[in-house]
């Protein structure tokens, strides 16, 4: 039943990504495509200052949720060999365009995050920025990411904090500063027409305890904070204040045992 559910909102997130993959990468390229700088999340945080993948020189490692493959290009651009899994064609061929442009080799998969197509053991670092962490059950692809990385492989990956889930208003009204729904609320959110599909959020002890049952042991939790001047072109997200005041994403690093 679980997994039914699951392929019900594998189906209704690949729907609205299809449909808004074009005008998605139109918005934001001008944060997106900058090959130069390598962020994190909705205020492109400088990887340099966060330091959460470290030296990925040499590494093999596999993307989930990739979009055009502009975040793995750049992890491409520093040694790694990056392989992104995708579900929607639409941004996949997007992808292959960055490529392209870029000069960076690498291979796309299309496929579910939930159901990855790799054999266990196959990758010494697996990442996302937002990407199918946000957009998936993570009781199925925790374990799934788990398997596919070798012993003392690394899970990095970067989502909404429950700090921003709670103080959302109505879908596309940005968070304030008054609590707008409870933190014990989250799981899996159906967001409704014009636009529907699925989002997941946990809290901070589910998040563990999922990493604890898929053998990872969790290194760090990154809590992302823009710099005074940042700018974004997710004008929706947050504003510059409150982003600076809470933290609206964070980063878990965590290794295989």
């Amino acid at each position: 039943m679980a997994r039914s559910v699951s392929r019900d909102d594998v189906r209704a997130n690949l729907a609205s990504w299809e449909a808004d993959s074009a005008d998605y990468q139109a918005r934001n390229a001008p944060q997106l495509n900058r090959w130069d700088r390598l962020g994190w999340g909705t205020w492109d945080v400088p990887e340099d200052e966060v330091r959460a993948l470290g030296d990925v020189e040499g590494l093999g490692a596999l993307e989930l949720g990739c979009g055009a493959c502009q975040f793995g290009i750049k992890v491409a651009m520093r040694g790694a060999r990056v392989t992104g899994l995708d579900f929607s064609a639409n941004q996949l061929v997007a992808g292959q365009a960055n490529a392209r442009e870029t000069g960076v080799r690498l291979p796309l998969v299309r496929a579910s995050a939930e159901e990855i197509p790799f054999a266990d053991g196959s990758f010494d670092l697996v990442f996302c920025d937002h990407g199918a962490m946000s957009f998936t059950d993570p009781k199925l692809t925790i374990p799934e990411a788990a398997r596919v990385l070798r012993s003392g492989g690394v899970l990095v990956f970067n989502i909404a904090s429950p700090f921003i889930w709670t103080f959302w208003g109505e879908v596309d009204e940005p968070p304030g500063r008054e609590l707008r729904r409870p933190y014990f609320g989250g799981g899996r959110t159906v967001w409704p027409d014009p636009d529907p599909s699925v989002e997941w959020q946990l809290t901070y002890g589910d998040w563990i305890r999922i990493f604890r049952s898929s053998d990872l042991v969790v290194e760090d939790l990154i809590e992302l904070r823009p710099a005074e001047d940042a700018s974004t072109t997710y004008q929706s997200y947050s504003t510059l204040e409150w982003a600076r005041d809470f933290p609206a994403e964070n980063i878990w690093k965590v290794r295989k045992a």
